[in-house]
This record gives structure tokens, C-alpha cells and sequence, in this order.
């Protein structure tokens, strides 16, 4: 679809993001600050850190293999690219859409830092009353070190989160460009006419992904591990 005004270059309405990828940005967003929520308050919260850690690995199993079966803009092929792309966009002579060269290290580097500490949390303790629901496969040892790094890895990611944030409120405010608009409704307006609109992805490769995505939160909970042992009573004390 093309809207233009006379005396106004043309500009052409591109679909960019698909449903799922939109889902999952946002979902991902809302569960990473819920877990950052429950992790800051401990205790009872502990429980919905889990579910949350597991939500998460489920949207990061889905994203990877939409990054290979989904529409045009979200597949890694699109937008990962080499050095010398990267040197083209910071020279000004990238033009493409979807992430751009230096966008697309921030979304990998991003799931590499969630996907770390997705793992590590499966396996983590607080020395209380949670326990990853991995935990049992390792030793208490290996489990405090697993937590000590998901502990610092998370500073990590609050890290990333604000270079993220710093580079939208940087293209809006000295780019004129509004990242975040094409991430709600999908699509965004381009002055070229070389790009197209995303195509791919359709209902059975989503399928696909959410079945495997599916799997993954049911190994990472650990419902496929045998039920522990029954405590054995105390011994009564002799009356006499």
C-alpha cells in the first residue's frame, strides 16, 4: 500500500514484524521484569521466579527456531550480518529493514545473556526453601556456583536492557525514527521502493516452533524426573 501526498515523495507501507515476533518481544519484556521483580523480593515470590525463568525458555526456544522458519525480517539470515556491514551502517550507507547491523548484535547478544541465565537458573538455590527444578542433577558445590553466576549474569542483562532502551530513545529523539511503533503494529513506512514486505512464517511453521518451544518447558521444569524418595519417619523415643 502506497500513501502519498502531492508534492510528497511516496512512501510505501512495509510489513515488517509478524504476530509472533510482535508476541514475543512483548512477552518477553513483561517476563523479564517479572523476574527481576521476584528475584529483587525472594521468599514466597521465588515460585513465580520459576514459572517466569520457564515462560522465558520457552520464548527463547521459540524465537530461535522462528529465527529460521519465520517471515523475512525475523529470520537470522535477514539481519545478522559480517564486519563489513556493520562498518556500512556506522559509515551511513545501510539502508536496509528490520534490525539494522548493530541492532542485530544487541538482539543476539541479548538471548546469548537470557539463555545463560535461563540455564543457570535451572540448577540455582537461594540456601532457603527454592531449589531450580534442575537442581537435583548436580552437586550442592556446582549448584551455589550456578547461582553466584546467575546472580552477576543478571546484572548483565539490566545492563544490556538500558543500552537497548538508550539506542530507541537515541533514534527517536536524534534520528527522527520510532522503533517501537513497527514492534506494536507491525508494519512501518519506507520512502524506498526496493524493499518488500515480510513474507514466510505462516500457521504451520508457528506451529512448529510453539510445539518445540513447548517441549522445552516441559525438560526444563524437570516433570521427567523420577519423584524424589519418601522421607523416612523419625525413630520413636523408647518410653521409658
Amino acid at each position: 500500500m502506497c500513501v502519498g501526498i502531492p508534492g510528497n515523495p511516496v512512501r510505501n507501507r512495509l510489513r515488517i514484524w509478524d504476530l509472533p515476533t510482535r508476541a514475543f518481544h512483548w512477552a518477553l519484556a513483561l517476563l523479564v521484569g517479572l523476574a527481576f521483580l521476584t528475584g529483587f523480593v525472594g521468599g514466597n515470590a521465588m515460585v513465580w521466579h520459576g514459572r517466569a525463568g520457564l515462560a522465558i525458555a520457552g520464548l527463547l526456544a521459540f524465537r530461535l527456531v522462528w529465527g529460521f522458519i519465520g517471515s523475512t525480517y525475523a529470520r537470522f539470515s535477514q539481519f545478522v550480518r559480517g564486519p563489513a556491514a556493520i562498518r556500512a551502517y556506522l559509515a551511513g550507507r545501510w539502508h536496509g529493514v528490520g534490525h539494522n547491523p548493530l541492532g542485530a548484535l544487541s538482539v543476539l547478544g541479548l538471548l546469548a545473556v537470557l539463555a545463560f541465565q535461563v540455564a543457570t537458573g535451572l540448577f540455582s538455590n537461594d540456601d532457603i526453601a527454592f531449589n531450580g527444578p534442575l537442581y537435583a542433577l548436580v552437586a550442592n558445590e556446582c549448584s551455589g556456583t550456578l547461582t553466584s553466576l546467575h546472580q552477576l549474569n543478571g546484572w548483565l542483562i539490566g545492563a544490556l536492557i538500558g543500552l537497548h532502551i538508550g539506542a530507541i530513545a537515541f533514534y527517536v529523539r536524534v534520528k527522527k525514527v520510532n522503533l517501537v511503533l513497527p514492534m506494536i503494529r507491525g508494519w512501518q513506512e519506507r520512502g524506498d521502493s526496493e524493499a518488500d514486505s515480510a513474507s514466510g512464517g505462516g500457521f504451520i511453521a508457528f506451529v512448529i516452533a510453539l510445539l518445540i518451544a513447548a517441549a522445552v518447558v516441559w525438560g526444563a521444569s524437570g516433570a521427567w524426573l523420577p519423584a524424589p524418595p519418601p522421607e523416612t519417619p523419625a525413630a520413636a523415643t523408647p518410653a521409658w
